[in-house]
């Protein structure tokens, strides 16, 4: 078996180990990996999806992600801000706080 990167969070893996599993192979390693939309487009449909549905808990690793397949910081301030009038202020606001905390954490570290 080759070893894959594991997505699902240490505490996960050791409580819920078919969850983590399927995490991993599933989601990340079969959906995210399909060829219809590129990571940088999952990133943003998954941080707008969860944004909205206010799925905080998820959030805050997927604004990460996207930074990391290349949407911009500007890209998902916009986004975020469109939201805004279609999934409540509310969620808007708490994506905007987590996307901010993300950004000046990265701005002090590098």
């Amino acid at each position: 078996m080759t070893d894959r990167k594991k997505f699902a969070p240490p505490a996960i893996q050791e409580f819920a180990p078919k969850l983590a599993e399927v995490t991993d192979t599933v989601l990340f390693g079969d959906i995210w990996e399909r060829p219809g939309l590129s990571p940088r487009d999952r990133s943003l449909v998954t941080v707008t999806a969860l944004a909205a549905l206010y799925r905080n808990d998820q959030l805050a690793f997927h604004l990460g992600k996207a930074l990391e397949n290349g949407v911009t910081k500007d890209e998902l301030i916009e986004a975020i801000t469109h939201l805004a009038f279609y999934a409540g202020w509310p969620n808007a606001m708490t994506a905007m706080n987590q996307l901010k905390e993300i950004v000046d954490k990265a701005d002090q570290s590098g």
